[in-house]
């Protein structure tokens, strides 16, 4: 069952005006299904997940090249066999009217960027595709949604979630982990890996992880920077703009996933984790996430922030849309009250020009309303639909 991507309007612009497009994301996002369907029949495919493959375009490049000669082709987690982007690089100068005939994926983010820019700098589209948005697969139950996540397994067959998540995991550390960074001992980075879940929505306080883990403050930054290489986490920095009070200058860290984030605190099921200490905190993560989402799906890097001041004012999420910053509050709440607006009004008040003019209060509310002040309150399930229609 083929689900409808909202990126594909800007992949097949992208296909049809660079030689190359480097699709990147998670691992089980749909990337290679997506390419496969805009591709369509006549294009190759070959993974590099598969060792044979990988040690033939290691070897003899040339060759293995030579297969595809005028014709597109997929190639799988290009992360394998970076130094095949070169020889990729002089077959597109050789031909550079060629688009859309090296379409590539890869599930990592920095060392890819970096040789990708490296080789072929000017002669391809980088975008992103993350998990499934609230607009690619409409749920309306927020538990239910919370407690499956968004990867395509879980998030369209649930009976599969439990597996899936496990196995996920697991396929995560033993492979991907390894590849990024030289980590000997897993044990100890899948701890790391559940103390970040339990801190999910939370500032990233590399001290107290370095304290509770016994590791020093680089293995924690080290370890981090997997977590985002790998599209596990996002790191929300803070708007840095000192609106006459002293503001917090660390990011907040996010699971991009909340099965994931479920899962790895051990949430016995999807109402005791909606119910729990843990509810709050993974809904804020979900706007968070459906917020980058919709940047990806236009093909830009997320543009929000949080701003949270010394004095303990804070604001949930900030979208810069059309040059202006809009203040977004998230609450689990079903009843929306003048007290759930107070920040944005603070912050509107404090930033001034640099505002819009009112904000937005994400919750369970059935339907959007205004409140006193000009602000809305938008059920949480429409505001993927309302961001995506803002940022156009």
């Amino acid at each position: 069952m083929y689900q409808n991507r909202q990126i594909t309007p800007v992949l097949q612009q992208a296909m049809a005006s660079f030689p190359a497009v480097l699709l990147t994301g998670p691992r089980q996002s749909g990337k290679t299904t997506l390419l496969r369907h805009e591709a369509g029949a006549d294009a190759a495919y070959v993974t590099f997940d598969d060792p044979l493959e990988r040690d033939f375009a290691t070897t003899d490049p040339e060759g293995f090249l030579n297969r595809f000669a005028g014709m597109p082709v997929i190639l799988d987690e290009i992360q394998y066999v970076a130094g095949l982007l070169s020889y990729i690089k002089m077959r597109i100068d050789h031909d550079p009217t060629h688009c859309g005939q090296w379409l590539l994926t890869g599930s990592q983010q920095f060392g890819l960027m970096r040789d990708v820019s490296e080789s072929l700098a000017g002669r391809v589209a980088i975008l992103q595709l993350p998990p499934f948005s609230q607009t690619e697969c409409a749920r309306d139950n927020l538990a239910q949604v919370l407690w499956n996540g968004s990867y395509p397994i879980p998030a369209l067959f649930p009976d599969r979630r439990d597996l899936w998540m496990s196995s996920y995991i697991a396929t995560y550390l033993e492979r991907d982990v390894r590849q990024i960074r030289n980590i000997p001992d897993l044990g100890a980075f899948n701890q790391f890996l559940s103390i970040m879940a339990a801190r999910h929505s939370q500032v990233f306080n590399q001290a107290e992880i370095s304290r509770d883990l016994g590791i020093t403050l680089p293995t924690v930054k080290s370890w981090v920077s997997v977590l985002e290489a790998s599209y596990i986490a996002y790191l929300l920095q803070p708007w840095f703009r000192n609106y006459g009070k002293r503001i917090t200058k660390t990011p907040k860290c996010y699971f991009l996933d909340t099965g994931l984030a479920n899962i790895l605190t051990r949430q016995p099921d999807a109402q005791s984790a909606i119910a729990g200490p843990l509810g709050g905190p993974l809904l804020e993560g979900w706007v968070i996430s459906e917020a980058a989402k919709v940047f990806m799906s236009l093909g830009r890097k997320p543009d929000i922030y949080y701003w949270r001041s010394h004095e303990g004012l804070e604001v949930d999420l900030l979208i810069v849309i059309k040059g202006k910053l809009h203040p977004v509050e998230i609450k689990l709440s079903a009843t929306p009250t003048v007290g759930h607006t107070a920040p944005l009004a603070r912050f509107i008040e404090l930033a001034g020009v640099e505002a819009s003019g009112n904000g937005t209060l994400v919750c369970q509310t059935n339907s959007p309303r205004t409140l006193p002040g000009g602000h809305m309150a938008l059920p949480w399930r429409e505001f993927t639909a309302w961001l995506t229609e803002q940022l156009r």
